[in-house]
């Protein structure tokens, strides 16, 4: 059962999870085979409502012990912007789309989120460009993460937000 897995992390970011369950977006990712949608909402004030169909299943929860086995599911990853969910995500091989939080303000995820873009490993857009990204999305073209080389992520990480 091909799958898409959402995470906001520990923080809220209702917008994304609003937008994943649009039926624009739902049903983008109908017709690109998805059956089964998994939504980590976090602190997120929004309940959203499950809109499951026959070909299309829908849980969410607010937050786990380790997002691993969900991740390890996972077909596609829609993912804020925070360096813990975005390298975890990469360093399972998975997919990832990286959805910018327009609202934060000194937003170092943006920074992030546009790094691992320009180096290919990652989709990047915000909520009002999500739908356009999971239709134009071409998930061949994403170049794999670099393994096991947390120094490298952390010379990264500096350089992103400035200590190098």
């Amino acid at each position: 059962m091909k799958s898409v897995f959402v995470t906001v992390g520990t923080t809220s970011f209702d917008d994304l999870i609003a937008t994943v369950c649009s039926p624009p977006a739902l049903q983008v990712l109908r017709s690109r085979g998805y059956q089964k949608l998994v939504l980590q909402v976090g602190r997120g004030v929004l309940e959203p409502a499950l809109p499951s169909s026959p070909d299309l299943a829908v849980e969410a929860f607010r937050f786990k012990d380790s997002l691993a086995e969900e991740l390890g599911r996972a077909d596609l990853v829609i993912s804020h912007a925070g360096a813990g969910s975005c390298l975890e995500t990469l360093e399972k091989g998975k997919p990832l789309i990286v959805v910018t939080n327009e609202k934060l303000m000194h937003n170092h995820q943006l920074e992030l989120a546009k790094q691992l873009h320009r180096d290919g490993h990652v989709f990047r857009c915000n909520c009002s460009t999500l739908v356009e990204t999971l239709q134009s999305m071409d998930l061949s073209t994403l170049k794999p993460f670099p393994p096991g080389q947390p120094e490298k992520f952390a010379l990264f990480l500096d350089k992103v937000v400035g200590f190098q």
